[in-house]
């Protein structure tokens, strides 16, 4: 028999519930990560006992979704889900059943969900509960929908993506039933919010295959969800630095940056705004000039449409507007100002993503532009470690030191910071607070 190494708490729980005579098992993405050999997120358990039986039964749980039957049980300060067995109604919506129906059957609980291998129970007693062939697909390598996939993918559009996701997460392919479906019903995302939308993508974009945003791409996901990236599928580069479209790019530099939800869309967005520039030379040479400029505002908005946060659309703009920026001469002034031009705070980042849109362009330029980037990254390196200021934080003197000297608060005291920074960003052995008081005090005033 199949054995599964079952957190103590979690086992705790289930034996509890057994003891009083009720069923229970650990369900869903923790069975199947358990057998890949994968650490659990969580571990999630199901239950006939009806949730006032199960809050009966242990002294700290939280009403965390007493709707849909769930009780988190409290073991010490971890809480784990326990959820009874239930029927999902009809999904009027394409989003949410329009009720929940308790059952005291495992079977019917295992039936209502998404994907065979997230549908397996297990608990020690019993052992493995796999109605639906889970196991067989987890050794096939492939995601399949429990039962007809249209119906799976009718009651919750959102499954859609998630099984894309899965895909990319679990290296595995999507059996054919259930990929043609996706591409079926992929029109259906448009009843899905775009917080739930975003949260799948990113998941998708973080795991160890970002490329299989591909899929997303060939079954039409995309047109619904990013629009944007369709046209980057049809827009050529004939050009001596590219030997792939825009997105065929796109897709292949994924990859070369590491797992980072910022980094990741970054890439995912960094020439989204190629196929509104391109422009063809009478040699047939494409051009995209202002691309990144562009890419920017676009992506602004698409993120903005997705309901990200604030920090990390204006993080991932940032680095958009400034991927492009490779004219760096080779010196530590030169890479001092690229650090003051792009920004500090973002720099290290700008060189992860240069360096991912680099080895998704033609070998022919590649080992040069990364020689360059070597230099630039050890340029870098080398000023971090002999802490050279590059922002107004570094800089020897504050505002409070220059209104202390006599300046007036307002505007001129931001400018001659700026002034100084850029002084001491040419001359980082100026960066003493008596030098710089009185550079300050003979920089002329900016004329009204």
């Amino acid at each position: 028999m199949l054995r599964i190494q079952i957190p103590e708490k979690a086992n705790h729980i289930i034996s509890v519930l057994t003891e009083a005579g009720f069923e229970a098992y650990v369900v869903g993405g923790c069975v199947r990560d358990a057998i890949l050999g994968r650490t659990a997120a969580d571990w999630d358990i199901t239950t006939n006992a009806l949730p006032s039986q199960v809050k009966a039964l242990f002294p700290r749980t939280l009403d965390t979704g007493l709707q849909h039957g769930t009780v988190t049980v409290m073991q010490g300060r971890e809480g784990f889900e326990v959820t009874t067995y239930r029927i999902d109604g009809e999904y009027l919506d394409g989003r949410h059943p329009d009720k929940v129906t308790f059952t005291p059957s495992l079977l019917e609980d295992l039936r209502r969900r998404d994907f065979t291998v997230n549908a397996m129970a297990y608990n020690e007693a019993e052992g493995l509960v796999d109605a639906f062939d889970g196991l067989g697909d987890l050794e096939r390598r492939q995601i399949r929908c429990v039962g007809d996939p249209r119906e799976r993918f009718t009651e919750d559009a959102l499954r859609i993506l998630r099984a894309v996701r899965f895909s990319a997460q679990l290296d595995f392919t999507i059996e054919a039933g259930t990929r043609a479906a996706l591409a079926k019903f992929a029109p259906n995302l448009r009843k899905v919010s775009a917080e739930r939308i975003q949260t799948e993508l990113v998941k998708l974009l973080a795991s160890p295959h970002p490329e299989a945003f591909r899929t997303v791409w060939e079954t039409g996901i995309s047109a619904v969800i990013l629009p944007e990236f369709d046209a980057c599928m049809e827009t050529p580069q004939q050009s001596p630095h590219h030997c792939w479209s825009v997105g065929e790019h796109t897709l292949r530099a994924l990859p070369f940056v590491e797992a980072e939800k910022s980094l990741r869309l970054a890439v995912l967005l960094h020439d989204i705004g190629k196929p509104l520039t391109r422009t063809t030379d009478e040699a047939g040479v494409d051009h995209f000039y202002g691309h990144a400029p562009r890419s920017a505002e676009l992506a602004n908005g698409i993120l903005r449409r997705l309901k990200f946060d604030n920090d990390t659309r204006k993080k991932v703009v940032r680095l958009v507007q400034v991927h492009d920026d490779w004219q760096i001469p080779l010196t530590p002034k030169g890479v001092r100002r690229a650090v003051h031009r792009i920004g500090a705070d973002i720099f290290p980042d700008y060189l992860k993503v240069r360096r991912a849109d680099i080895l998704a362009q033609a070998p022919v330029f590649q080992e040069e532009k990364l020689r360059e980037l070597g230099e630039t990254e050890r340029l870098y390196q080398e000023i971090v470690e002999q802490q050279e200021c590059l922002s107004l934080k570094d800089l020897a003197v504050t505002g409070r030191d220059l209104i202390a000297a006599g300046m007036e608060p307002g505007p001129e005291l931001g400018r001659v910071l700026e002034e100084l920074l850029a002084l001491v960003i040419d001359h980082p052995e100026y960066n003493t607070k008596e030098l710089l008081l009185e550079k300050a005090r003979i920089m002329p005033p900016v004329s009204s």
